[in-house]
């Protein structure tokens, strides 16, 4: 997969709206299991925080074209790119055409040896002239702390030196650059077969910089695509839609943090759900619901290893004694296991196009969300299933969560979409925690584990009459987004693929075509009307990429494997150029929210896996 952008050397391609801003779906995602960078069509890193996911930005100009920073590498003269991922990596290569020459950069971040190591890090970029003759520049402006922070520039031979109060960076040339005191400035000329490199290393007190001579690069090119080779040849997949599948296994892995087997929703924070919104998140941390579900993802397609240390992430940090908001449990926490996720505002980032605020950290930390409870014990039942049988203190711990559950199923509570206008008595809720219970009876069971079968039982059987007597609306003819209300939510495609309800009774399948006739649009599919339920929020949002995903295995468990397919493939061409979805689908076309986000790959996951059984 690739795309075409065209432009000279200072501003990349032509888009609509802020000539400044590449298109939240103009990117492609390099990672080493730490962190990631997002490198625009035009060369240009815009995205990148230093050392791990939810550190501070050192390269933000995403968030703003003036102030941000960003590492430009491209072409001098007029040009058109193509960017695409080295075949079963994720290497991505960016391709320069203009009349006298073809060149590319290679943009990754090596990985080899031990993954888990949390100190590591460092970013290559490798340029080369293909045919021809090409000149090209470069300008490394990094700006610390969110552009919050001021730093020094020395120079000692082919290597600078940027330093912050909180962060040090060490940039190696293999062609000569020079510095203003702030930013570093270059330009050269290749020719064909030639190569330059530029490589960008987080310094670590009392350790000596690296170079990184041409022979060095090349060497941890080759040893980085051998490592994403050889994680990918572990799919068991082998099915229709293998190029996709694969590219959203690849990027999963990506939002992975090794040093502590947290997977991240996003690895960017404030991209808006709508242009000059306030819509604007921090998702760069661990949810539960959001790693739960990429573990199912993963078990499914055969990866194991990402199901074992997400198991790991939880014993280590989560109290099960803890009396917080949330229960037991909170809905997210910090790649590190930290339960301290303070929301803050940005004020002198202007955001992405202008949508303000910028935010990081994420308010919603503190929120009663009931769902997760079923999300992370399906995980756990699909784990036993599939993986490693559970051990006797694991499930000592599930059973203190299914206890929790059985007290506290009835609560009103803020729901599977965060909203921020009062807690209410949410469909998806109750489904999730009669996941929960029904889960760990079947592990019980299966086992022979020592439960308290009777009260779970009880419990789950209450549940069930509950959303069938309160859930479902008689004049809609469709299970509802709250308790006796008359509003519907793509929520509850979840009903038939979490086995709630068959996926043929007749109340699912009203269910299924009251959604489709309010609130899908060409396959595209809206969470939920926020004029008839307000959420608390200002603006609009574009349809949610996880919904449409869910809406087509909805269609194909049901029957209707024809819809099914149609909608699954036209939303496939919503994904970008790499095979990459944002949060959301804009009225255009364009990507929206943080990018990419686990939620929607782990969904498309899925979807393509159960629709390509029922195609036989």
């Amino acid at each position: 997969m690739q795309a075409d952008s065209t432009g000279p050397a200072s501003t990349g391609q032509d888009q609509p709206g802020d000539p400044r801003y590449l298109p939240i779906g103009e990117h492609g995602l390099i990672g080493d299991l730490r962190t990631v960078a997002l490198v625009g069509t035009n060369g240009t890193i815009d995205w990148y925080c230093c050392p791990h996911f939810d550190a501070p930005s050192v390269f933000g100009s995403l968030l703003d074209a003036q102030r941000g920073g960003s590492f430009e590498l491209a072409a001098d003269v007029p040009y058109t790119t193509k960017q695409f991922y080295f075949p079963d990596t994720n290497v991505l290569i960016t391709r320069f055409f203009a009349d006298d020459g073809v060149g590319e950069i290679q943009d990754f971040m090596p990985i080899e040896g031990d993954t888990s190591e949390a100190d590591r890090h460092r970013l290559i970029r490798r340029v080369t002239c293909v045919r021809g003759t090409l000149p090209f520049r470069v300008l490394v402006a990094p700006r610390f702390d969110y552009a919050r922070q001021p730093h020094t520039v020395t120079q000692d031979g082919a290597m600078t030196f940027f330093e912050s109060p909180s962060l040090g960076l060490g940039l190696i040339s293999s062609v000569p650059v020079e510095h203003d005191g702030r930013d570093v400035r270059g330009r050269f000329v290749l020719r064909e077969g030639e190569l330059a490199v530029f490589a960008l290393d987080r310094l670590v007190p009392g350790v000596q910089p690296r170079g990184c001579p041409l022979e060095e690069a090349e060497r941890l090119f080759t040893a980085t695509v051998a490592f994403w080779r050889r994680w990918l040849s572990a799919s068991r997949y082998r099915g229709r839609w293998r190029e996709i599948v694969h590219r959203s296994a690849l990027t999963l892995k990506l939002l992975t943090y090794a040093p502590t087997g947290g997977i991240v929703a996003a690895p960017t924070t404030s991209l808006p759900e709508q242009i000059g919104g306030r819509r604007n998140w921090d998702y760069r941390y661990v949810w539960v619901r959001d790693a739960a579900f990429c573990v199912y993802a993963l078990l499914r397609l055969g990866f194991t290893e990402e199901a074992e240390a997400f198991m790991g992430f939880l014993e280590r940090n989560v109290r099960l004694d803890g009396t917080g908001p949330g229960g037991p449990l909170q809905i997210m926490y910090g790649i590190d296991g930290r339960s301290e996720l303070p929301e803050e505002e940005l004020s002198h980032l202007e955001g992405y196009r202008g949508s303000r605020p910028v935010r990081i950290g994420n308010a919603a930390v503190d929120q009663l969300q009931l769902d997760i409870y079923g999300a992370l014990i399906d995980s756990v039942y699909l784990y036993n299933k599939w993986g490693t049988p559970i051990s006797s203190h694991r499930w000592d711990e599930v059973c203190t969560l299914v206890n929790w559950v059985c007290d506290n199923w009835d609560q009103p509570d803020e729901g599977v979409w965060e909203t921020r206008g009062g807690r209410r008595n949410f469909t998806y809720s109750r489904l999730m925690c009669w996941v929960a219970i029904e889960r760990a009876m079947r592990v019980a069971s299966q086992r022979g584990l020592p439960a308290d079968i009777p009260r779970w039982r009880r419990n789950r059987d209450a549940i069930y009459r509950d959303i069938m007597e309160h859930g479902w609306s008689e004049r809609l003819q469709g299970f509802v987004q709250q308790f006796d209300d008359e509003v519907l939510d793509a929520a509850v495609l979840m009903m038939p693929l979490a086995k709630f309800v068959s996926p043929t009774d007749p109340k699912w399948l009203s269910t299924l075509d009251a959604l489709g006739g309010t609130l899908v649009s060409d396959s595209l599919v809206y969470r939920y009307d926020p004029l008839l339920s307000p959420d608390g929020l200002e603006g609009q949002e574009g349809t949610f990429s996880i919904c449409s995903f869910w809406y087509v295995e909805a269609l194909a468990r049901a029957g209707r494997i024809d819809e099914a397919r149609l909608a699954f493939e036209k939303m496939l061409t919503y994904a970008n150029h790499l095979g990459l979805y944002a949060e959301q689908i804009g009225h255009t076309g364009e990507q929206l929210g943080n990018f990419p986000q686990a939620f929607t790959h782990l969904a498309l996951i899925s979807a393509a896996f159960n629709l390509d059984h029922a195609l036989g």
